[in-house]
């Protein structure tokens, strides 16, 4: 099997299977992100304590690529410290600026490294980041408080 394909798999399957998708009702703040290119929408809820990211829970309507995106999103950053997921999110949209010239770190962006090719595709590009972008807008908004 090529890697192409596997990462494909692993893509629809975070689609089929969102992890933390249904919006919580516990959270520190709320915020709403569409892609105005495509139409994908996410609302994402977000939760942090003594520096841990808490929960990060949301729904949304999209394409497979966003979707799974988000889902892969929540899983890795939900019990992290907010300066390793600062960490883990800089990666990812460091792998989705890359135009498909890096991999990615498998230790740090685990199933996300998937979407290494889709840094090949510009119109993708926005679909990929849209959770990752909620989360960091919902981040910087607890920051502020």
């Amino acid at each position: 099997m090529n890697l192409d394909h596997m990462y494909q798999e692993v893509i629809l399957d975070h689609y089929k299977h969102p992890e933390h998708k249904g919006l919580s009702a516990q959270k520190d703040v709320q915020v709403h992100h569409i892609n105005p290119s495509c139409g994908d929408e996410i609302t994402l809820n977000l939760s942090v304590s003594d520096g841990l990211v808490k929960e990060v829970s949301w729904d949304g309507i999209g394409c497979s690529i966003s979707m799974a995106s988000a889902s892969m999103m929540s899983g890795l950053l939900t019990g992290k410290k907010s300066s390793e997921a600062s960490l883990i999110l800089e990666a990812f949209m460091e792998l989705m600026q890359s135009k498909g010239t890096l991999q990615g770190d498998e230790n740090l962006l685990e199933d996300a490294v998937a979407f290494a090719g889709v840094s090949k595709f510009p119109a993708r590009i926005k679909c990929a980041l849209l959770g990752w972008m909620a989360y960091k807008d919902a981040a910087f908004q607890i920051q502020g408080k």
